[in-house]
């Protein structure tokens, strides 16, 4: 046999034993990465064994609850909210004087107003402050909201408030939009025909009183 032949066989058979090496470190690999996840499964399934406890927020133990516990029993079972948590918006249309800070605060613009200016005033909040808005549109659509509170902090009446609600599953992204205004589309037409009218009654005297000065004059 050539010496040619004996070095192609050789390389052959190296290559042989790299590949055979290859194939042992993946087989080992594999094991190694089965054995892990299966072990972390295994812990998991045998250390979680107590309930979890219903605390409040504050206590020292609330992020430790974690530790060898199942998860609790929702929705028969509820964890408690922290008192300064910011979820579900809620408005209390008799305290709202329809400023529209909300709105323009809003860095998503989640909040919409449809505002119409009273002829005359139309009730006081429960801090008495005088009503001379109504709103015919006030609607928050959550699906936007960042829950960022800017809403609540500029409210002048604190009618617009952040809930501990936070469970809102719906089928529908619409059904987060929420309609706290119950004005009327015919009671809005209404009132926009008063104010016209008082605008309209106003700029009249406002010409008879001008025409009359330079008649005088």
């Amino acid at each position: 046999m050539k010496i040619k032949d004996l070095n192609l066989q050789s390389v052959k058979s190296i290559k042989a034993r790299k590949e055979s090496v290859k194939s042992v470190i993946k087989a080992i690999n594999g094991f190694k990465t089965a054995w892990k996840g299966l072990s972390l499964t295994m812990a998991h399934l045998f250390a979680s064994n107590a309930k979890r406890k219903v605390i409040p927020a504050s206590d020292a133990n609330y992020f430790k609850q974690m530790e060898g516990t199942n998860t609790i029993q929702y929705p028969h079972q509820q964890l408690p909210v922290p008192e300064v948590g910011r979820y579900q918006l809620d408005v209390e249309m008799d305290d709202c004087i329809v400023c529209d800070l909300c709105a323009k605060i809003c860095p998503v613009d989640c909040i919409t107003i449809d505002s119409i200016k009273a002829t005359e005033a139309i009730g006081q909040t429960s801090d008495g402050t005088t009503k001379r808005i109504y709103a015919a549109k006030f609607d928050i659509d959550m699906a936007k909201c960042m829950y960022c509170g800017l809403c609540t902090i500029v409210c002048p009446t604190e009618c617009i408030v952040m809930t501990n609600q936070y469970d809102r599953s719906v089928f529908e992204l619409k059904d987060l939009n929420y309609e706290f205004a119950d004005m009327a589309p015919e009671v809005a037409a209404e009132k926009r025909q008063l104010l016209e009218n008082q605008l309209a009654e106003r700029q009249a005297a406002k010409l008879a009183a001008l025409n009359k000065k330079e008649g005088e004059a």
